[in-house]
């Protein structure tokens, strides 16, 4: 049988909350097809569930950035080797590079110290939803509640002070903008490393009692590696749960019905929340090391494999009814926090704010309705809302 082949990535989407259609007809056709990447490389785009486990678990393909090739057409002309796995960035790593790492920070995020975060992250929803029903209605949501908790989350593990929020995030928008053009993405790059440069140096004359300062405490990492691994879990902390807590709250205002079920049962809820949205949208993306065999195919050393995490989640294979969204269903095995030695680290953090964060929102503003039009984040990385403008009953 001939391999189904595509050109290019499918990522229009005719309904904002369900991946592009094409995507549900490659994966029946063949869940590991054949794709002209943007730049005429020949590879491979998993769709299926299995196969895109098999790929992250399988420790004859590489993360390294050098040897990848861009998924969807960029603005940014970068060379990949002088713009790609610089030291410290343990997430474009392999092997050994990788582990040393990893080894370092999962003890940073063990769940145990995750847990001990709950009462303050509780306390932080509860403060801007006070907040927010002294402003009166209607407001928008991400910039006053999905944006502000995760940001002041991350910045008090990581130590870093809340007041560089409007730097760091602004600089993290311009490099998650796929249309940012390279000068801008690498002053946005230059400014992030700058500001966690001055930062550390702080930190080594006066220490704390935060994430980062234990991390420069062990004397086993560079200025350099410090500040990308600053830089990574920073943007990684905030953008990713932010933009779900966004996402997740337009989705359940689409499906009211289920809201109750929310606050019974966060944590089944957040699962499937992360199943049914999927907001890593364009990736991510391996190449072999050495020819491998997935799922009957002959993947060629040098290869690239693009995974659709958007696929895999939505795959009926695994998943019951899996475009329908059920808050009460148990979503477990899905891969929206990836899967193998790269599996998200601060997973269990996400879960955590997420669970907090829906439940004290539809708590605290049950009559919550949207007050507006809603901007997707078709252009960014991770996908999302821009906006999220809301009402409710303010007498009530």
């Amino acid at each position: 049988m001939t391999t189904p082949t595509v050109s290019g990535l499918p990522t229009q989407r005719p309904n904002p909350l369900d991946p592009p259609p094409e995507i549900a007809a490659l994966r029946s056709a063949d869940p590991l097809v054949r794709m002209t990447f943007p730049d005429g490389h020949f590879g491979w785009l998993a769709t299926g569930h299995h196969v895109v486990r098999a790929v992250l678990a399988s420790p004859a393909f590489s993360n390294r950035v050098e040897k990848m090739h861009a998924v969807i057409p960029m603005k940014r002309d970068i060379d990949p080797a002088a713009f790609g796995t610089l030291p410290g960035m343990f997430n474009r790593m392999d092997g050994e590079d990788h582990a040393r790492i990893r080894r370092m920070l999962t003890g940073q995020f063990t769940v145990r110290r995750m847990t001990q975060l709950e009462p303050r992250i509780a306390q932080i929803a509860e403060e801007h939803l006070d907040a927010i029903e002294k402003m009166g209605p209607p407001v928008d949501l991400v910039p006053t509640y999905t944006l502000p908790i995760p940001s002041l989350v991350i910045c008090e593990l990581l130590g870093v002070p809340y007041s560089y929020r409007g730097r760091f995030q602004q600089d993290a928008a311009v490099l998650l903008n796929l249309e940012s053009e390279a000068e801008p993405a690498m002053q946005a790059w230059m400014s992030l490393q700058q500001l966690f440069g001055e930062l550390i140096d702080r930190k080594r004359a006066d220490g704390g009692d935060d994430l980062l300062s234990g991390l420069i405490a062990q004397n086993e990492l560079s200025q350099g590696e410090l500040s990308i691994i600053a830089m990574i879990l920073l943007i990684a902390g905030h953008e990713t749960t932010a933009n779900m807590l966004a996402l997740g709250t337009y989705t359940l205002l689409q499906h009211p019905s289920q809201m109750a079920a929310v606050i019974k049962d966060p944590a089944t809820a957040v699962e499937e929340l992360l199943r049914y949205l999927s907001i890593i949208h364009f990736g991510p993306v391996r190449t072999a090391l050495e020819d491998v065999e997935i799922d009957g195919h002959l993947i060629k050393a040098g290869e690239c494999v693009a995974m659709s995490v958007p696929g895999a989640n939505r795959d009926p294979s695994k998943f019951d009814a899996p475009d329908s969204l059920d808050v009460t269903r148990h979503a477990q095995g899905h891969v929206a926090f990836g899967h193998g030695i790269h599996q998200c680290l601060g997973q269990q953090l996400a879960r955590i704010e997420m669970r907090i964060g829906f439940a004290a929102l539809l708590r605290r503003l049950p009559s919550l309705a949207l007050a507006g039009e809603v901007r997707f984040r078709d252009n960014m990385s991770i996908y999302g809302v821009h906006n999220l403008p809301v009402t409710w009953n303010h007498n009530a």
